[in-house]
């Protein structure tokens, strides 16, 4: 089934708020990625693109895949995110997609012998240190 063409938002405050959010370098990954050097484990590549789904932090010598998933955009299963309310004929079909790729790339890497943790941004606001550890305990098992 085809998507239905975008259509621009309806206020200027929502095409700035869209236009604002990136989708590589991003705060939370920035944070995590300074975390792991200080606990001892840098030489990661950043959205390697040799690994399905470009992974946001990647150990290719050692197979671990780390995604930072923002809540809205991978359709968080903590958070329970609201869909929007204006053109949901383009945006449900547009994160399901997004939902679909990632369950894809995720198989694909375990597949290949890779272990993949996903950080969600609502566990990084909440339970930071809990995030860094599920990284750092997949890293040290993996060799």
């Amino acid at each position: 089934m085809a998507s239905k063409p975008y259509e621009p938002p309806l206020s200027e405050g929502v095409r700035k708020c869209m236009k604002s959010n990136k989708s590589k370098g991003t705060s939370p990954e920035l944070r995590l990625r300074k975390a792991l050097r200080d606990a001892g484990y840098p030489g990661y590549r950043v959205n390697w693109k040799k690994a399905p789904g470009k992974p946001d932090i990647c150990y290719p010598g050692r197979k671990v895949a780390i995604f930072v998933n923002g809540c809205f955009w991978h359709r968080c299963p903590h958070c329970d995110l609201p869909l929007p309310k204006h053109n949901s004929e383009y945006w449900i079909p547009k994160l399901e997609r997004n939902v679909e790729r990632d369950r894809e790339n995720r198989d694909a890497l375990r597949a290949e012998g890779w272990t993949v943790v996903d950080v969600w941004g609502c566990e990084m606001k909440s339970d930071f240190d809990g995030c860094v550890r599920r990284a750092v305990d997949a890293i040290e098992k993996s060799g």
